[in-house]
């Protein structure tokens, strides 16, 4: 990292679950709980600190800050802005990642940081080109990207107002972005791991 800080990293983790029935933060995929499967793939990256954000449901977290958000009922946005709130002032960029995409691995990562550290501002892991997550944010971009997280959008409408910006880093080899929606969700993921 060249004598620089580390980008952090922010796993949002605070929704209810609605489809599935129950909070996604504690589910567990081959006997790990996504909440720890996430903080564990930000670290493996070299993201450090690791912030969670939670709010349907207290979880407690190993080898992260945890950070409340009250307002979890609002959507993603409110879970992106408290996260980006919390991280430390000397923070240079950060990773945000969500905790119900349980494929997306150590090693997309290590690319959105890479492309950082070769001079992007925004990277945004690609899959068959669409965009999709993780995002990296430069610092100068966290206030915007803060600012435009409204109901359950993240950053989506900040990174489409700013697409001159954004380095698109393929990832297909190494991740995939499926969610963990529905329980049926949670059975095919749980197939495409023991393969």
């Amino acid at each position: 990292m060249h004598g620089q800080e580390p980008p952090a990293g922010l796993l949002l983790a605070a929704g209810e679950g609605r489809r599935l029935g129950r909070p996604k933060a504690a589910l567990e995929l081959d006997g790990e709980r996504l909440v720890d499967r996430g903080v564990r793939m930000l670290r493996d990256a070299g993201c450090s600190p690791v912030i969670v954000v939670v709010g349907a449901e207290p979880v407690e977290v190993i080898g992260a800050v945890v950070v409340p958000n009250a307002d979890w009922r609002s959507g993603m946005g409110s879970s992106l802005r408290a996260g980006l709130a919390a991280l430390p002032p000397a923070c240079p960029a950060v990773v945000v990642a969500l905790v119900d995409q349980p494929l997306v691995t150590a090693d997309a990562v290590r690319r959105l940081i890479a492309a950082y550290e070769a001079g992007a501002g925004i990277a945004v892991a690609t899959y068959g080109g669409a965009r999709r997550n993780p995002v990296l944010l430069r610092a100068e971009h966290f206030a915007g990207a803060a600012e435009a997280a409204v109901g359950d959008l993240g950053a989506r409408e900040f990174l489409r107002a700013n697409l001159g910006l954004v380095t698109p880093v393929p990832c297909d080899d190494v991740a995939a972005p499926d969610d963990v929606d529905t329980p049926d969700d949670l059975a095919a993921l749980t197939r495409k791991e023991r393969r």
